[in-house]
């Protein structure tokens, strides 16, 4: 028996060596809210398990989370034999929010063919309430954008509605608030086009399958005022988000107010007549964002309102603050009244960085929340996702990580269960990939951390010893 659970603590080792890791950062509480990281798949802590990846690869640009499942989305993933041809259809990616693990593809089809047009799969997101949809980059030459529900057991699309764009801009990537299905509330689509000062909305009422423009009618509008003031157009690959409205029940999914954050500006809030509302502009320096990274997300928690944006791209290490500025996203509790100038930053993650390599001019830095209630308090799990380099799951709430009591015997990542995501958490600290943590490691209590204690973690796991 001795002799079986070594090899399989070998065995054990070398899976989870390849694994996702836990961020070594180590992160302050602020204001009594906590932060803790779940696993992470990056080139900066699990280069070998990243890179090895489908879903790294510069045509696996976004990534959204629902019901505990990743979703990354890949254009041209996976070369399929049909017929005499060969063509290239794009994958959905899944991995377990709670631990990284990677789980079973999804190959988009639509009407029993394959999805294989150019970057037929650039956006992937969910609704709020939980339907899963696709929507494809549109190119100039394009007159409509294609909108597809996703079937998250088979990979199906279905065709929902093919969007006017009334002016041919290109557009990468869309945002969707409300419901797709239109069966419990209207739908509303929101987007920004590439180098063009142009934004594009759609809307859709409740119980109606007729798309209209949403701008009091209209399907695009030009915008004047940007931040900062030098700026004329959005740049490439701009990204546009919907604030939910929570002060009004009836549009609480209409999008009236929305962030635009562009390759050469910073996200700033818009309303629906093209206003700018709010911006950087009285933000302290050392929050405003390197130009070039492109990504924004809101949540509230406690009854705080919080802003999470990506900070830079492959800027790397300053030396003058002695922080890297590559691939991360400040989390910042937003001012009174929701205001962008009074916000305070509680954290960067992760604290050094998801890589730096640069991913040939994707600039989408994906993030996305899901609400949970856990030992009567509430918890936010934060997605961050970056092309070509790395993405992770943080929780965040006031009883996250514990509260000082003796930890779960064998639970080494700290996330209230014990199983093999512990064995790679602890196989890390022994080969000084995470730094250890003492109390959580040291499973069989000897004082020190070693295989001897991956050991001991199997017998928990597979029941020899409690």
């Amino acid at each position: 028996m001795k002799k079986f659970l070594l090899m399989t603590a070998v065995a054990l080792l070398g899976f989870a060596s390849a694994s996702a890791v836990v961020d070594p950062n180590t992160y302050e509480p602020v204001n009594d809210i906590k932060i803790q990281n779940l696993w992470l798949l990056d080139r900066a802590h699990a280069a070998d398990a990243f890179t090895n990846l489908d879903a790294c690869n510069a045509n696996a640009r976004m990534a959204v989370m629902t019901d505990g499942v990743v979703y990354v989305s890949r254009s041209w993933a996976k070369a399929i034999i049909t017929g005499t041809d060969t063509v290239s259809a794009a994958v959905i990616y899944r991995f377990d929010a709670k631990t990284g693990e990677e789980l079973p593809e999804l190959v988009l089809t639509i009407d029993g063919g394959y999805v294989t047009a150019q970057l037929g799969a650039n956006s992937v997101g969910v609704d709020n309430f939980g339907h899963l949809w696709v929507a494809p980059a549109s190119f100039i030459a394009s007159a409509t954008v294609p909108l597809y529900s996703l079937d998250k057991e088979t990979g199906e699309l279905t065709l929902v509605a093919e969007l006017d764009k009334g002016e041919l801009q290109r557009i990468d990537y869309f945002d969707l608030m409300g419901d797709l299905t239109r069966e419990e509330a209207p739908c509303n689509v929101l987007a920004v086009g590439s180098q063009v000062p142009t934004i594009y909305k759609w809307h859709c009422d409740q119980g109606d399958d007729y798309w209209d423009g949403g701008f009091d009618g209209d399907t695009y509008m030009d915008i004047i005022d940007f931040f900062p003031e030098t700026v004329t157009q959005w740049g490439y690959a701009p990204y546009g988000k919907m604030i939910l409205n929570m002060e009004d029940e009836e549009a609480k999914y209409d999008g009236e107010l929305f962030y635009i954050d562009g390759f050469n500006s910073m996200p700033a809030i818009y309303d629906n007549t093209g206003s700018m509302v709010d911006n950087f502009e009285n933000v302290p320096t050392e929050l405003w964002p390197v130009a070039g990274t492109n990504g924004v997300a809101e949540f509230t928690l406690e009854g705080r309102n919080f802003l999470v944006y990506s900070i830079a791209q492959y800027e790397g290490y300053d030396e003058g603050t002695e922080t890297w500025r590559a691939c991360q996203a400040n989390i910042c509790e937003l001012g009174e009244g929701m205001s962008l100038a009074g916000m305070t930053k509680y954290w960067q993650i992760p604290a050094d960085k998801l890589g730096d390599v640069s991913d040939g001019g994707t600039r989408i830095h994906a993030f996305n929340v899901e609400y949970a209630e856990e030992d009567g308090s509430e918890v936010v799990y934060l997605l961050t996702f970056k092309c070509y380099n790395g993405m992770g799951v943080y929780k965040i709430g006031k009883n996250v990580g514990g509260g000082g009591e003796e930890p779960l015997k064998g639970d080494v990542n700290g996330d209230g269960k014990v199983n093999v995501s512990d064995v790679t958490a602890l196989v890390n600290m022994i080969l000084g990939v995470i730094p250890k943590d003492e109390q959580r490691a040291d499973v069989n209590g000897d004082g020190k951390i070693n295989v001897s204690d991956v050991t001991a973690l199997i017998n928990i796991i597979l029941g020899v010893v409690s």
